[in-house]
């Protein structure tokens, strides 16, 4: 993939002051230090390292990367990891990818309560598949779920919603076979959105009665528990969309679909299109159009604004797995599931012990030996043919 033209951090040197003169009052302190690092990433600031091919010799120095989870720059390596390590997770069976969003009037409670409003999300999506899952009448069994949460649409205005990659069916609750579905997207979309709204609400009202919620500017008549109550009653009018569908080309296929946005933030430098010091231009794809791709023009202090508003509260975790897939047993129950598939577990287990490549490996362009970091640069030093001088 070629170099884009323009980059988040172009606009961040340029107008990341004056964003900062406008809203600094409303930035937090982990969204500043995303600014800083989109900033200083790649530059001398961070300073430098000397990567070299042990078999013919050549030298490259970069500069070092900021390692932010917010910048657009620094994903390629832990997404490639991610993605290995669930493919080695794959069980052979297809895959249904599920979407849960909340109503667009939920946005700014969300704003106001990131790390409350998005476990909510995790919970409420979660264990709506987990719970219809195991009713008989639906599937009668336990599945694996692993979830993604995104914060943001095309125009990156704020939008979460939880993506979910599953399994086509699921352990038997006796532990003794595999359970395959009777639906063709594992379980009814219908039957899924009023569960997931009732455990959605639910746990707003929860969060209410226990004043957990901070209910500030344009939110502050929620303090009212009868303007809440109304607020909360008028939810079940609006649509609730859950979007289903099975995992086409595969669930490898999928899960490197779902891996470009895993360790990526809500916009690529590759979808901006110009910057001018002022205006900056970016593609965004119109789903109200059949998803055709359209270019947006922002100033620079709103396309900041409305970049910042997806910086996540520090050490959120926005990919989480639950069912036979969590942490805790997941080994365990994969081993079991490959057994009740009939899977070469030995074959599997052999797979599953191949290392894993560093995040930062690179192949040498003379003769294709992967790089190996030998030197590394603080800043105010240089190097020049493998060799740290003071600055």
């Amino acid at each position: 993939m070629t170099r884009p033209a323009f980059e988040v951090a172009d606009i961040v040197r340029a107008r990341g002051k004056h964003f900062l003169e406008k809203y600094g009052s409303s930035i937090n302190k982990q969204q500043r230090k995303a600014l800083r690092a989109i900033r200083n990433c790649r530059t001398s600031v961070l300073g430098r390292h000397l990567d070299v091919c042990p078999k013919c010799g050549y030298e490259a120095e970069f500069f070092n990367s900021c390692r932010d989870r917010n910048c657009p720059k620094c994903q390629a390596g832990l997404r490639r990891r991610w993605i290995e390590a669930r493919e080695r997770e794959v069980l052979g069976v297809p895959y249904v990818h599920v979407v849960f969003t909340v109503p667009h009037k939920l946005n700014t409670l969300a704003l106001q309560n990131p790390e409350l409003f998005y476990d909510l999300l995790f919970q409420a999506s979660s264990s709506t598949l987990l719970e219809v899952a195991a009713n008989p009448k639906r599937l009668g069994a336990k599945i694996g779920i692993l979830g993604i949460l995104h914060t943001w649409g095309q125009n990156l205005r704020e939008h979460p919603h939880i993506h979910c990659l599953v399994p086509q069916g699921g352990i038997s609750l006796d532990y003794k076979r595999w359970i395959h579905p009777r639906y063709k997207y594992l379980l009814p979309k219908k039957v899924l959105k009023q569960v997931f709204r009732g455990k959605f609400v639910d746990g707003l009202r929860r969060l209410y009665q226990k004043n957990e919620l901070t209910l500030a500017g344009s939110l502050a008549y929620l303090k009212d528990p009868k303007q809440f109550a109304e607020s909360i009653r008028s939810l079940h009018v609006h649509e609730w969309v859950i979007d289903i569908r099975l995992a086409s080309g595969g669930p490898e296929e999928v899960i490197r679909y779902l891996g470009r946005y895993t360790h990526r933030v809500a916009i690529s430098n590759h979808r901006l299109l110009n910057f001018d010091g002022e205006k900056v231009t970016f593609l965004w794809k119109d789903y109200r159009h059949d998803g055709k791709w359209r270019p947006m023009t922002l100033d620079a202090i709103e396309f900041l604004r409305r970049f910042v508003l997806h910086v996540l509260p520090k050490g959120f975790v926005r990919i989480r797995c639950f069912g036979f897939l969590a942490n805790r047993f997941r080994a365990e129950r994969l081993a079991l599931c490959r057994e009740l598939l009939s899977i070469d577990t030995r074959e599997t287990a052999q797979q599953n012990t191949t290392p894993l490549p560093e995040p930062s490996a690179w192949l040498c362009p003379h003769c294709g030996t992967k790089m190996v970091m030998m030197l590394r640069f603080a800043p105010g030093q240089w190097c020049s043919r493998g060799s740290f001088i003071d600055n």
